[in-house]
């Protein structure tokens, strides 16, 4: 089984999307995980309400610390958070220079999730 790490600064729209897609696009194969270098403590209502459109509950997540985390991973991405993303050790590493999507209009919003979609099924198929 494959472990990916998903890192943003809040862990309440970006990395809480990838996670909830690599559980999507990974069945059985993946355990997924993301994370916060400063977190909301919250999910943003607007990735619950985008990923219900998908038929994914995001509501059953929670906004989690990089010190929530551990072991080994074979992948962790970080989500565009430049210096307030931590390093952590993982066999690959990424950064997706992704749009914080919370301000954005609902199309924007929907822009950056499909986004996520499309690199989360990249990733996982190179894993």
């Amino acid at each position: 089984m494959k472990r990916v790490l998903f890192v943003c600064i809040e862990n309440s729209n970006r990395s809480q999307m990838a996670e909830a897609f690599a559980r999507i696009h990974g069945g059985g194969a993946v355990e997924a995980f993301s994370a916060g270098s400063a977190p909301s403590g919250r999910i943003n209502p607007k990735a619950v309400r985008f990923m219900a459109e998908l038929g994914y509950d995001l509501s059953a997540h929670a906004s989690k610390s990089l010190d929530d985390v551990d072991g080994e991973f074979d992948a962790v991405v970080t989500m565009g958070c430049g210096d307030d993303c931590p390093w952590i050790p993982a066999k690959r590493r990424e950064d997706w220079g992704l749009p914080d999507p919370k301000h954005l209009d609902d199309d924007g919003y929907r822009a950056v999730r499909d986004e996520i979609s499309a690199r989360v099924q990249a990733l996982l198929a190179s894993l």
